[in-house]
């Protein structure tokens, strides 16, 4: 029996308030393990499991796979889906309010990882709750809106670059796989999707003062379309226009055409001024 026809006969009613559209194509899914490159001993988290297609190929890759998955009413369909593997655990709740820590604590592994067909609403505080907490995880390899993708995986000077893709950028190396047509889901969902990898930094940025930091790029990106003299009007304008002049730039510059770098170094330059 095939995954619809078991979801079917349990009576499943899928949910717009999850986000739920499974991926059942085959070609995608082992395209997905293949850029994972999972290592052996590697416990890999998955992050809604839905119809467990992308569990299973996980799976057969000789790791532990731990998935979340917030809506009950999928647990029979899930048991018999997933009869035949004893490396699946599942838990049935919100993965955003789980101490993962915990979770984790009671498995053996070398390697962290997640790989997760992410519900669009909450893609960006499921990534960000793994920093937030210093979970640490090697390697992310998600599905997410094609747009989201780009805005995660953009350059300076962009349409897309924006102070999420920096803070981001300062955790990981970010990278957009491929593509992927919204045709491929049951049902289909109305906008195309992507696949994005966040490896983790061996070495972060050398940041003095991180509180400071994260405000100034924040702040810089507050009205995207007007320059830092009128984003920053809060700091020490004199103090900033005398950094950006080593860097031959002045306060007429949009924060999309600084870099992490560029935000790393001002920041460190006030903080010393400070």
């Amino acid at each position: 029996m095939n995954t619809k026809d078991i979801l079917n006969k349990n009576n499943f009613e899928f949910k717009k308030k999850f986000g739920q559209n499974f991926l059942l194509d085959q070609n995608i899914l082992d395209n997905i393990i293949k850029y994972s490159n999972i290592e052996k001993n590697t416990l890999v988290i998955e992050i809604g499991v839905g119809a467990g297609a992308l569990t299973k190929k996980i799976a057969e890759n000789n790791c532990m796979v731990l998935g979340y998955e917030i809506d009950k009413t999928l647990k029979e369909p899930l048991d018999e889906i997933l009869k035949d593997y004893n490396n699946i655990d599942i838990i049935y709740d919100d993965f955003l309010k789980r101490n993962i820590k915990l979770d984790i604590k009671k498995y053996d592994y070398n390697n962290l990882m997640v790989i997760a067909n992410l519900p669009y609403y909450i893609t960006t505080p499921i990534i960000t709750k793994f920093i937030d907490e210093k979970i640490d995880v090697k390697k992310i390899i998600v599905m997410v809106q094609s747009e989201v993708a780009d805005r995660f995986s953009a350059k300076p000077n962009t349409k897309s670059y924006n102070s999420l893709t920096v803070f981001l950028n300062y955790y990981f190396d970010i990278k957009k796989i491929f593509n992927v047509s919204k045709n491929v889901f049951y049902p289909r969902p109305n906008v195309d999707s992507a696949i994005v990898m966040f490896t983790k930094k061996e070495k972060k940025l050398d940041v003095i003062n991180e509180e400071l930091f994260f405000k100034l790029i924040k702040d810089s990106f507050k009205q995207k379309r007007k320059n830092l003299k009128n984003n920053l009007k809060d700091y020490d304008l004199e103090k900033l226009d005398n950094i950006l002049k080593t860097m031959d730039k002045d306060l007429n510059i949009r924060a999309e055409a600084l870099s992490l770098e560029d935000f790393a170094y001002i920041s460190n330059k006030y903080d010393n001024f400070s």
